[in-house]
């Protein structure tokens, strides 16, 4: 293949190759951007309601073939095969929410009233959008900044992870049929950062759009550094935290919380990653979540019993029980469950069962960097000052939950904590209504909500005066 990159999918349940895409070659990585851009003077020109209607159509194609898309979901990353067409369905519907308000998320700014003026800002397009999105969640990530993309008039670029790599093929394949044109949707596929770099720095590209870690997403923004026009938007990791009160319903919020650690094994970016609980109700909470735990069953994920499937890689298993490994050297206790799923998972794949610690503090790994996986960290406190203390004690700030009966209380207490989405007696859900924004090394710019269609237009004020000579 010449000079062609060639990139190999690794199933997580098996370790064997599933797929195999080739990158570029160099010169068809320059002509991207370009044909991006010739692209974008077409669909600029444009009316949103003829973008409305072709994203509309692409939705409901989208919906249509969830079970198709699911099953490649659970081959490629390793979701089980009983929850993978709900990502399919909850990005319709956000992508159907961003639809609905771009009316008025796009609609002009008046100034003030004066006559014999007209003043008023307008939203223009930015023009070539580069959007590299992770493995985890690929449709979600990808419809928070391709539906406001496209209806905002602008052209964009896809890079999909190595992991997951059909959902470009996918997703372009349905907005042509939907009836846009071929090269306002663009992909390429590749392994290296060198050829992620060259697009970045392509005059043509406006902005770029990254969900990763941390290190990708300086990485990108070390790539943009040296140009002013083009902007970045970065949302990366998270160590979330939970506060459970002493005055909730401890069978109830065990369900809650393990869901919200060990659903897709872990591998959310918003996951609780850390459990503070008041001293009062910690014995009997662990049992709770003992109780919850003992019930899951981990496994194939092509089983549609299985709750938990293999995380993506030997690689992301090895930290996950690095992670472990770390707390318990330092005093914390694996009180995880009897649960014969648990013990004895495939062989073949990247299994890591849920694992629930206690007697765990901020000098463990496990409470301070980001896991990515099913383990749940249990900590006593003694106060609510001790808890919010201890939650703002990271470096991320992604989303946070607080819960309790005491509802009004739960809603001033989260109010001090450090994160950009908060929860009282929910978890885990970015609403598309409410804009969707890391603090701290979690990222900046914002999707979702009338917010999230800011960073995909530029703002233009018109001044226009009448002519002063009758």
């Amino acid at each position: 293949m010449g000079d062609r990159e060639k990139i190999t999918t690794i199933s997580p349940t098996t370790n064997k190759p599933v797929l195999e895409r080739h990158g570029p070659t160099g010169v068809e990585l320059a002509d991207l951007p370009k044909r991006a851009q010739n692209a974008w003077l077409r669909y600029r020109k444009t009316t949103l309601q003829d973008r409305q209607t072709i994203v509309r159509k692409a939705l409901q194609l989208l919906n249509h073939r969830q079970d198709e898309l699911a099953r490649e979901l659970t081959e490629q990353m390793g979701r089980p095969i009983a929850y993978t067409a709900k990502e399919i369905t909850t990005a319709v519907m956000r992508g159907e929410y961003m639809l609905k308000i771009s009316d008025q998320a796009l609609a002009d700014t008046p100034g003030e009233a004066q006559e014999g003026f007209n003043r008023y800002i307008r939203k223009t397009p930015l023009g070539v959008v580069l959007i590299l999105f992770a493995w985890n969640y690929p449709y979600l990530i990808l419809v928070n900044s391709l539906i406001p993309a496209l209806l905002a008039g602008n052209t964009v670029i896809l890079k999909p992870s190595p992991q997951t790599p059909t959902i470009v093929e996918q997703v372009q394949k349905i907005f042509i049929e939907a009836g846009l044109d071929r090269d306002v949707i663009q992909y390429f596929h590749c392994g290296d950062f060198s050829a992620i770099e060259k697009v970045v720095q392509a005059r043509q590209v406006q902005l770029v759009c990254f969900t990763g870690s941390v290190a990708g997403g300086l990485a990108v923004q070390k790539a943009a550094a040296g140009r002013v026009e083009c902007r970045v938007g970065l949302e990366l990791g998270g160590k979330d935290p939970a506060y459970v009160r002493s005055d909730v319903d401890l069978s109830w919020v065990a369900e809650e919380i393990v869901d919200g650690a060990v659903f897709n094994s872990g591998q959310s970016c918003c996951s609780i990653e850390r459990v503070y609980v008041h001293e009062s109700v910690h014995n009997d909470f662990v049992k709770a979540v003992q109780k919850v735990l003992s019930g899951y069953r981990l496994g194939d994920p092509n089983d549609k019993n299985t709750h938990i499937g293999p995380v993506i890689s030997k690689a992301a298993a090895q930290r996950i029980q690095q992670h472990i490994d770390d707390a318990v050297s330092k005093g914390a206790i694996n009180a995880t469950p009897e649960n014969s799923t648990f013990s004895a998972p495939p062989e073949d794949g990247n299994y890591i069962p849920p694992t629930l610690l206690t007697h765990v503090n901020h000098s463990m790994t496990v409470m301070r960097d980001e896991t990515f996986g099913p383990v749940i960290p249990v900590q006593s406190v003694s106060s609510d000052a001790e808890a919010i203390e201890l939650m703002n004690d990271s470096h991320f700030g992604l989303t946070a939950s607080i819960w309790s009966k005491d509802v009004a209380k739960g809603e001033v207490l989260i109010q001090e904590v450090e994160a950009g989405t908060v929860f009282v007696n929910r978890c885990d859900y970015p609403s598309p209504d409410l804009a969707w924004v890391g603090w701290k090394e979690s990222g900046k710019g914002q999707t979702l909500s009338v917010f999230g269609f800011e960073q995909f237009v530029r703002l233009k004020s018109l001044h226009v005066k009448d002519y002063p000579k009758s």
